[in-house]
């Protein structure tokens, strides 16, 4: 599995100075938190779900969940189980690449349950995905993924997802997030990364953002986030991946703020008509959230449909003038500053140190643009591949 795989050859030396790299066996820890990029929920009850997630890998999308729990009616959990083993084994049984692949649970005993019933699909499971996560249940999932891991041989990753009242409410925040990061921490090789359920957080007061503003206008949500990452999301060795949440808007409507994107990116390669389609279909407002989520220590995000999957992509391309900066600071051993070889800004060597990690690593699995070449290129051949 491979970023960008979609996109033919002669295309892909033209948009990049480092190609993205494979990462689908790895067992790398952060590599694989860095590689998930735009994470695509799709229901366990969906009837043509094998050919769904093989048709979604075709199209680029490079991690999946296989979803038991908002996205399933009560009634059909079962159902839901066995057809999700039942994707899997088929899955590690062909021959077509799939994405890293995740089963998002309703509660511990479901991880136990699906281990127990795998068969071959054991190859094509990644981990599992842990709604409500807060110290209520947080030791009951940790376990039970240690245990799945256990019997079935080989790492199988948790990604918790926060999003309960407990820690939405200020009052009770800051020790869940203190106990919360005790428990992880104890259970590190085994979480991939922290996912944020920014819906959730909205209904504990009734609230459902609106398509012009993004996540982080809806003040107590953002607040939470700030929190989180401030907890779980430090670059000191202490901290985890934190992925964005979910952008839910994909279709036209009646705007009554003016379109977040400027006109002269798309001018300047005569790509107008691409820019409407884009503010059309709401996507200007995700590109705002997306980039708001990497200047707040977020990587990856939520989506629920796959016309958000290549806006993700194509903002997670390191660009050229990142990457010169990010190895001029990493060569330097004795601290100091120094220009950009961009002459446009001043690289402090130790504080910028942990960033340009992240921006290597984020090279390895989106790789390093050309110069001249900006994210309106990457997203319009990701587009039309």
């Amino acid at each position: 599995m491979r970023h960008f795989r979609q996109v033919p050859g002669p295309e892909l030396r033209r948009l990049f100075h480092r190609l993205p790299q494979a990462f689908g066996g790895s067992r790398d820890r952060e590599l694989l938190a860095m590689a998930l990029g735009a994470t695509l929920y799709v229901p366990a009850t969906r009837p043509d779900l094998t050919a769904t997630i093989t048709r979604r890998a075709e199209g680029g999308v490079c991690s999946m969940v296989i979803d038991l729990e908002d996205a399933v009616a009560d009634h059909a959990v079962e159902a839901g189980k066995w057809q999700a083993v039942r994707t899997l084994d088929e899955l590690a049984d062909g021959d077509e690449a799939h994405p890293l692949l995740f089963v998002r649970v309703r509660d511990p005993d479901s991880v136990g349950e699906i281990a127990a019933r795998l068969g071959p699909g054991v190859g094509a499971l990644t981990g599992f995905v842990l709604p409500k996560f807060d110290t209520s249940c947080a030791a009951d999932y940790l376990h039970a993924v240690a245990a799945a891991s256990e019997r079935l041989g080989r790492t199988v990753f948790g990604m918790p997802v926060l999003e309960s009242p407990s820690l939405v409410h200020r009052e009770t925040r800051d020790r869940e997030l203190h106990r919360i990061g005790e428990l992880l921490a104890a259970h590190r090789e085994r979480v991939l990364a922290v996912r944020i359920g920014a819906t959730d957080m909205c209904s504990t007061f009734g609230i459902r953002r609106d398509r012009d503003l993004t996540i982080y206008d809806v003040r107590v949500v953002s607040d939470v986030i700030a929190d989180i990452v401030n907890y779980l999301g430090r670059a000191d060795g202490t901290g985890f991946t934190i992925t964005g949440p979910v952008w839910e808007y994909f279709a036209d409507h009646a705007r009554m703020f003016r379109p977040l994107l400027r006109t002269s990116p798309f001018a300047e390669i005569d790509a107008v008509p691409f820019r409407q389609s884009l503010v059309s279909r709401d996507l200007d407002g995700l590109l705002r959230e997306i980039t708001l989520d990497r200047a707040n220590g977020i990587q990856g995000k939520t989506v629920i449909h796959p016309s958000h999957v290549a806006v993700v992509h194509a903002l997670s391309v390191v660009t050229h003038e990142e990457y010169s900066d990010a190895l001029d600071i990493l060569r330097a051993d004795s601290g100091g500053v120094a220009a950009s070889e961009y002459r446009n800004k001043m690289n402090e060597m130790r504080p910028h140190r942990s960033w340009a990690h992240q921006i290597t690593l984020r090279a390895r699995v989106f790789g390093v643009a050309n110069q001249g070449v900006s994210f309106v290129d990457l997203l319009k051949a990701l587009v039309e591949s």
